[in-house]
């Protein structure tokens, strides 16, 4: 039900070569030709310019070659994932200088773990989504990206069980004992559902994850108000927010992925990204309103620029300024252009940034709560 289009042997390449004219009709077109804004996405022509000269023929369109960029692609990611790292490990303790709020033992590993599992989420939820939006695409390339909801669902396990092994070993507590904590029982919630999860995406019916990954978010959302002040309002809000973030996340990750398979077919990569654009906007209303329902309720406005809430949220906000501003520029140029390579360009630039964000939002649950050193009553 949820799953992606079926795979069908690829096309057939075009052959290659000066001297070879293009099939279809008299019209030839060079085989250098093929001109892309953005890496591996060709232009929506699909043909460079006609030869010239009496009787000479040029090749067909060409992909353009993924070694380089592959390469340039793989050296990005890696730095990003080891500037992730670093801000992951050293994000709270920095965001808590001078603030003479309490240290939270062992906060980097603990942010870590909690963006793989947000990570995972998104991921997993995405991978739900994203097929919804491919099915109506009309002369859409008869394949699908590999699944990563599998991998993912089993890291954001992994990373709950890490949490309540760190816990265990902050707080002095066997394991056994751990489990009959509040966070212990909630993160061991969190793990068992990820594992299920894990196992519907193993199965024939991937859809069924759903469930366990309802259970996820609602123990996390739990988990995330311990607060003696509407822990239930804060909780709902979490829901809806975390929710929202997720589907926007690993949606805009498996929609860029499906673009790069068609990137041979740039009017349905087009299609595709003005779907997912539209979904977008009600997943951006939806974090608006809770993020600014939740620093309401739990920012004190004596503590913005003096607690390390107040300071790792306005990082954020400035994050989410910059996401927004990606979104914008890519839906005017999907807009604009028949040429979807542009678009996808910016696209990848905002999904780099949401996961900056994602770091950030590990970092706010686990800095301490600005109610303590606030000055109003």
């Amino acid at each position: 039900m949820f799953s992606g289009p079926p795979a069908d042997p690829a096309a057939p390449t075009p052959p290659t070569g000066s001297g070879t004219s293009a099939s279809g009709s008299g019209t030839s077109a060079s085989g250098s030709g093929t001109s892309s804004s953005g890496p591996g996405l060709p232009s929506a022509t699909g043909v460079g310019p006609p030869s010239t000269g009496p009787g000479t023929t040029a090749t067909p369109p060409r992909l353009p070659s993924a070694g380089a960029p592959a390469d340039a692609a793989t050296i990005a990611l890696a730095a990003a994932g080891l500037l992730a790292l670093l801000i992951a490990l050293a994000g709270p303790g920095i965001a808590a200088r001078g603030t003479g709020e309490l240290r939270i033992p062992g906060a980097g590993l603990t942010t870590l773990l909690r963006t793989v599992l947000f990570s995972a989420l998104a991921v997993h939820l995405g991978e739900l989504l994203a097929p919804q939006l491919i099915r109506p695409v009309r002369s859409r390339p008869r394949t699908a990206v590999r699944s990563w909801s599998l991998y993912a669902a089993l890291a954001g396990a992994a990373a709950a069980a890490g949490q309540i092994g760190q816990l265990a070993a902050v707080s002095g507590l066997r394991l056994t004992e751990t489990y009959a904590t509040r966070d212990g029982e909630l993160l061991l919630l969190i793990a068992n559902g990820l594992v299920l999860a894990a196992l519907c995406a193993a199965s024939k019916r991937p859809a069924l994850a759903l469930a366990p990954l309802a259970v996820v978010i609602g123990a996390e959302a739990i988990r995330a108000h311990p607060e003696a002040y509407s822990p239930e309002i804060g909780a709902a809000l979490t829901v809806v927010h975390l929710t929202a973030a997720s589907l926007w996340t690993g949606g805009l990750l498996y929609v860029l992925r499906t673009m790069w398979l068609w990137r041979g077919s740039p009017d349905a990569a087009r299609a595709l990204l003005g779907r997912y654009a539209r979904l977008a906007i009600w997943l951006y209303v939806a974090l608006a309103a809770t993020g600014t329902a939740s620093t309401l309720r739990r920012l004190p406005l004596d503590t913005v620029f003096t607690s390390a809430y107040g300071r790792t949220l306005l990082v954020k906000l400035a994050l989410m300024a910059v996401v927004s501003a990606l979104a914008v520029a890519a839906r005017r140029r999907m807009l604009r252009d028949t040429d979807p390579a542009v678009a996808h360009r910016l696209a990848r630039r905002e999904q780099a940034v949401l996961g900056a964000v994602v770091v950030v939002s590990a970092i706010l649950t686990v800095v301490p709560d600005p109610h303590g050193i606030s000055l109003r009553p």
